[in-house]
């Protein structure tokens, strides 16, 4: 499997990258008393590290939240994914318990600053492609009611079959990531500015905190 940005969003977005990994075997539970413990160190790390009055100024979410902006995305109003974490933490909040799976990705996307996405691979049909969504496409993002219909302006994710993410905040609930989720396609979204480096460092990061708490190996 393989991903294939748009030519067209490259001249639009110079520099824009992303990376994709797999990793099967999985074995997703919907807590852990281990990575509960992990999640309150990091936490704890969190709190240290940054200041939620100046959260934001940070160079990777600087560089998300102008590339939301030039996207359509406001982002005051939809954060980049690592952000709105860490700014749970810093309010007094405590992280969402999701699953196994998607808590581990979760703390590497705050530890890097990175977002990430994440698929059910068993549920994907063929190669990816980052780009232009088609005026009138439909798409059911996880936690949505009804699907929304779209402008031809987002960016989206697609297999051969179907949309999977809004880039890079949303994903489907049809391939969302579940307890029953065996192999995994992890998306390390990347924005303009951003060196491919840090996206590296986010991939490596996530792929050794969910191999930690939900078993499995990476596929090469």
């Amino acid at each position: 499997m393989k991903i294939t940005i748009q030519p067209l969003l490259l001249q639009r977005f110079p520099g824009l990258q992303v990376l994709l990994r797999r990793l099967t075997g999985l074995r997703v539970e919907r807590e852990s008393d281990q990575l509960q413990l992990f999640k309150e160190k990091i936490a704890e790390e969190i709190k240290r590290k940054y200041r939620l009055e100046t959260v934001k100024d940070e160079p990777v979410f600087r560089a998300y939240r102008d590339f939301f902006w030039r996207a359509g995305i406001d982002p005051t109003k939809t954060r980049p994914a690592a952000e709105a974490l860490i700014r749970r933490i810093l309010a007094g909040k405590p992280l969402p318990t999701i699953n196994t799976l998607v808590d581990s990705y979760n703390l590497a996307s705050m530890q890097t600053g990175v977002a990430l996405g994440a698929f059910d691979a068993g549920k994907l049909r063929g190669d990816l492609t980052l780009r232009l969504a088609n005026k009138g496409e439909k798409f059911l993002g996880i936690g949505m009611d009804l699907p929304i219909v779209l402008n031809g302006v987002e960016l989206v994710v697609s297999d051969e079959e179907k949309l999977i993410a809004i880039y890079p905040h949303r994903d489907s609930e049809e391939t969302k990531v579940t307890l029953e989720t065996r192999d995994l396609c992890l998306l390390i979204c990347g924005a303009p500015g951003m060196e491919e480096q840090k996206l590296v460092e986010a991939a490596e990061t996530a792929v050794e905190y969910i191999t930690r708490f939900c078993g499995g190996t990476e596929v090469r």
